[in-house]
């Protein structure tokens, strides 16, 4: 029989900020991984690289700033290690959990590039604020590069892209290893952006939304549902207001609708919403949870979230 297979997308709360949290936060992760592992899923993990993604790319300027004869970091490179940095946490993290619990698993990471087009409306409207605060002259010479900045409270910052996720280059690779009954880290922080140059793959200047981005793994490798880990127990409508609603079902007629009538806050919920839409498509059988994960024991708990089918 044909096992289940299962996109867990962490979230901030499922990894922490420095390196001292999130060594602590993935061995709670673990916990939740490797209970659907126990439950016989086939688990394929992607999660997102905020603060860590900010940190490398902050580091890595201030270093170019301190020794000019070093060229600066593109985003993209930035990306990628972010991802090997969480990637060697996590997969670490789950292996000792596996065993632990007597199972011998391989647990992977793969470095992930996803394609977006050139020609995303987004390229035209930057939304995503990275990287330290500047100066205005620092920003001024940012803006001759061809980048763009905004001002911030204390000073100017980077803004970037968010592109839409069009495909996943490595996605054979990571099939392959679903295939062979592995657990498969991919796609991280949205997966690193390129663009399309004949035979080449080019690093884009963006970050990819990385709920929009999880979907887009879940859908290519046909899998069965897509469990979201977020900072709050379930969808509310109203959020944070005195009429706020949490849902416990939800289905896909009504997250369009919703959506359209901007109920849910655009960088937070409407991407895990539009991430689900997505996914679940016409299917009658897909699915998806989203929920928080329990910081004490690192479970999900059953009852626990918004369940999101056809």
């Amino acid at each position: 029989m044909k096992k289940k297979r299962i996109v867990i997308a962490l979230g901030h709360e499922a990894l922490g900020t420095t390196l001292p949290e999130q060594q602590a936060a993935t061995r709670r992760t673990a916990k939740a991984v490797a209970d659907f592992i126990r439950e016989d899923y086939q688990v394929v993990i992607t999660h997102s690289n905020g603060p860590q993604v900010g940190m490398i790319h902050t580091a890595m300027s201030e270093f170019c700033r301190i020794y000019p004869e070093y060229t600066a970091t593109p985003m993209s490179v930035c990306s990628a290690m972010s991802q090997g940095y969480i990637g060697y946490d996590l997969q670490n993290a789950i292996r000792t959990e596996l065993l632990n619990r007597g199972i011998y698993k391989p647990v992977s990471t793969i470095l992930t590039q996803v394609m977006v087009d050139p020609y995303d409306e987004a390229f035209y409207e930057p939304s995503k604020v990275v990287g330290r605060v500047m100066t205005a002259q620092e920003a001024e010479e940012e803006e001759k590069k061809g980048n763009h900045v905004v001002e911030v409270e204390g000073g100017f910052r980077r803004i970037v892209a968010a592109p839409k996720p069009m495909d996943i280059v490595e996605i054979d690779s990571i099939r392959a290893l679903c295939d062979a009954d592995q657990v498969v880290i991919a796609c991280g922080g949205g997966g690193i952006p390129v663009l399309s140059q004949g035979n080449k793959l080019q690093g884009a200047s963006a970050v990819i939304e990385k709920d929009l981005a999880a979907g887009k793994l879940a859908e290519l490798i046909d899998a069965d549902m897509l469990v979201i880990l977020t900072s709050v127990d379930k969808v509310c409508l109203n959020f944070g207001t005195d009429e706020e609603e949490g849902l416990d079902t939800l289905s896909v007629e009504k997250a369009k609708k919703y959506l359209e009538n901007g109920m849910f806050e655009e960088g937070t919920m409407a991407p895990k919403i539009q991430a689900a839409v997505d996914f679940i498509g016409e299917s009658a059988i897909k699915s998806v949870l989203i929920t928080k994960l329990n910081k004490d024991d690192g479970a999900i708990a059953g009852g626990m979230g918004t369940l999101i089918k056809k």
